[in-house]
């Protein structure tokens, strides 16, 4: 077994730990993504009112200063839950899938690996929806300083319970199919990006297979990634941090969005989408791919320690 080609249990720890690793540094950005995609969506009643949030620092700025720095990590605990079982599947087990759609041929065609990426994306949602859904609420709801004002929900146990007690097993469910849409779409252009810029970089010997050579390969994911994800997102966002009956469904919540604030409204967010993915990325596949070589290396010293 080579460093290029660990096996799925390796891979699958590595890409949750990864991910953990990621929303540790990043989270701050997400929070502001959150924020500043859910503004504007009760235009009609808050007609004439200052727009609250601008930009990414200033969102960031504007939340430390009314709400106080720990509001940036709301949903942390939901967010690292997310990630051990969201990132282990859609990442860990790509390879995976990449190779039993290629069968016996040698290399995996870009059909094939867009294939395994939609599939482990959506096989994904399957296991985290209902901490996705729990993250979006806490980043999205506001607590001011002073007192507990706009609080929806207190710990992260209290999510889950309140949600099934007013909205059903079905509410931590909500939002799953534009869930899906979504990371099947962010698996596609994410590890398909990674996976051929890091293999173009390896065969025309322009970089070795080493930190370098994984940082480029993940600036190009996270741009690529951004850009094409960008609507769905925020109409995820929208929907699952939505109040019962607000919207009719996902498709419901994107019409809205279109009649009521424009096309631009499906870009509310983007840069510090961008930042955070980005940033995100790079964290997550250097990190994934050390975790990858120093799992694999634990793997083998126990190994021989049990002969």
């Amino acid at each position: 077994m080579t460093d290029s080609n660990p096996p799925a249990a390796v891979r699958v720890f590595a890409a949750g730990s990864a991910g953990c690793v990621a929303d540790l540094v990043t989270f701050p950005l997400d929070t502001a993504k959150v924020r500043l995609q859910i503004q504007g969506e009760g235009r009609t009643s808050l007609e004439g009112q200052t727009v609250k949030y601008r930009g990414v620092f200033g969102t960031i700025v504007t939340i430390v200063r009314t709400e106080g720095p720990r509001s940036l990590y709301n949903g942390l605990v939901a967010g690292l839950q997310r990630q051990m079982t969201f990132a282990s599947v859609r990442i860990g087990l790509y390879d995976s899938m990449k190779q039993l759609y290629a069968g016996s041929a040698d290399n995996a065609g870009l059909g094939t690996r867009l294939l395994a990426g939609c599939t482990t994306g959506a096989m994904a949602v399957a296991f985290a929806q209902p901490t996705d859904v729990v993250k979006v609420r806490f980043q999205a709801q506001v607590r001011l300083l002073e007192s507990a004002t706009g609080k929806r929900y207190s710990s992260t146990t209290q999510a889950y319970r309140t949600i099934v007690r007013d909205e059903g097993l079905r509410g931590l469910w909500k939002g799953a199919l534009p869930n899906i849409i979504r990371n099947a779409t962010v698996n596609c252009s994410e590890l398909v990006t990674y996976d051929v810029i890091k293999e173009l970089l390896l065969k025309n010997h322009l970089m070795t297979d080493n930190m370098p050579c994984h940082f480029i390969a993940a600036f190009s994911a996270g741009l690529c990634t951004t850009v094409v994800a960008s609507p769905v997102d925020v109409v995820k966002t929208r929907y699952m941090n939505s109040v019962p009956g607000q919207y009719g469904g996902a498709l419901n919540c994107a019409a809205t969005m279109l009649i009521k604030e424009g096309p631009t409204a499906f870009y509310k967010g983007f840069m510090p989408s961008f930042l955070r993915l980005l940033s995100w990325n790079i964290v997550m596949f250097v990190s994934y791919e050390q975790f990858k070589r120093g799992f694999l290396r634990l793997q083998n010293c126990l190994s021989l320690l049990m002969l």
